[in-house]
This record gives structure tokens, sequence and C-alpha cells, in this order.
């Protein structure tokens, strides 16, 4: 079903690449670290590889699925480790005055 030559897998295409955009927020949410990104990014695709082979009792071996789980998981990893980089690059405000007047 995935492909540019009908409307429906152009569909789930884009879907596959929001999917990634989204999740990438959740790496920046949930993980919070750069490092870890691209682990948790490969750890989730590799999940989503052996659902869809156990679903279809088959190992995927169309081309078009590889090139987008590929991009998909770039995307991912990269956009995420970009948030997550941002977050952490993030000055430490310092402050010489008290926070409370005991």
């Amino acid at each position: 079903i995935l492909g540019f030559s009908t409307p429906p897998g152009r569909l789930s295409m884009m879907a596959f690449i929001l999917n990634a955009l989204t999740c990438a927020l959740g790496l920046l949410y949930f993980i919070r670290r750069g490092k870890q990104c691209l682990d948790f990014t490969v750890t989730v695709h590799f999940f989503h590889l052996l659902g869809c082979w156990i679903y279809n009792s088959r190992f995927p071996s169309a081309l078009t699925w590889w090139l987008v789980h590929i991009v998909c998981t770039a995307l991912m990893a990269a956009i995420g480790e970009y948030l997550c980089m941002r977050i952490e690059l993030r000055e430490i405000p310092l402050s010489s005055a008290p926070k409370s007047n005991v």
C-alpha cells in the first residue's frame, strides 16, 4: 500500500512522516537526553518491525516499506536530538539573591 502512485499510498506515507515528527516531540518530553534519542528511535522502529513481521506472518520485503521506515527513523532521531540538545544547552540561571527571607 505504500507508494507514490496511489492516493492511499501517499496518505500512508504522510502518516508515517507525521508520526515520526510527533514521536520526536515524545522524545523531547520523555527522554530529554540527546545522546539517547537514537537508541530509543531505533528500539521503537525495531519493535514496529517485529510487530509487522508477526502480524503479516512474513518479513517485510517491499522496498518502499524499508525506504519509508529508514527516512522516518532518521527524521525522528535527528529532530528529537535537535530538540533535546536545545533544552540541554540552555543556560542555567544563577542569581545571587536569596530565594527566601529567613
